[in-house]
């Protein structure tokens, strides 16, 4: 399978959006921007065997719309997967302010505030994102890029992404949200604690 329908893309994008903050952040990053590409079957094995591998359980819902999607739904890979009955409760939590020794994140605000536009973004969101008890990753800044409804998250994280790290160097968790989009808790919780770093 190397091309995906628009239902079977919508599947990769919630399955990204529930993961988010359960699989590490340059694990679903690569996933992300893997599926974007078009490299579907190399998106499918990071996905699959980080899952194992990490020890992050999925529900059967998340199981079965990964099976709309990946090449083997049958394989042992997704087969390997580990199930749990409930999403697990969150594992960070998000706070407006950084302590007084985090990084300055004013030359990513001010590129991805720039950047925004030409993504059909809406407002653009900064939390401190502070790890609890079996989280994946340690305490950084996370970004929530609202943009327009239809307008496609994966491919936009990508070139988001891709913008932080020519200009800046820079990796920080960003979650792009459309318009019409179900939220997920961890989406939600970081745009609770953030805040507004700019509006359309």
């Amino acid at each position: 399978m190397n091309t995906m329908d628009t239902k079977t893309y919508a599947a990769v994008a919630e399955v990204s959006r529930r993961l988010a903050g359960r699989l590490s952040d340059d694990v679903l990053g690569t996933v992300r921007e893997q599926y974007a590409a078009g490299e579907l079957d190399l998106a499918d094995a990071t996905l699959l065997l980080s899952l194992a591998y990490q020890g992050v359980g999925v529900t059967t819902e998340e199981r079965d719309l990964m099976r709309t999607f990946v090449g083997d739904p049958d394989g042992p890979d997704l087969a390997e997967v580990p199930v749990v009955a409930q999403v697990p409760p969150l594992s960070y939590r998000f706070v407006p302010d950084g302590p007084a020794d985090a990084p300055d994140p004013a030359p990513a605000d001010a590129l991805l505030s720039a950047d925004a536009p030409r993504r059909h973004g809406l407002g653009l969101h900064r939390a401190w994102r502070v790890p609890l008890d079996g989280a994946p990753d340690g305490a950084t800044w996370a970004y929530v890029l609202q943009v327009a409804e239809g307008t496609d998250e994966l491919s936009t994280y990508s070139g988001v992404m891709s913008r932080l790290w020519v200009g800046l160097q820079q990796k920080w968790p960003v979650e792009v949200i459309a318009g019409g989009s179900p939220r997920t808790p961890y989406q939600e919780a970081a745009l609770a604690g953030s805040r507004a770093v700019w509006r359309a």
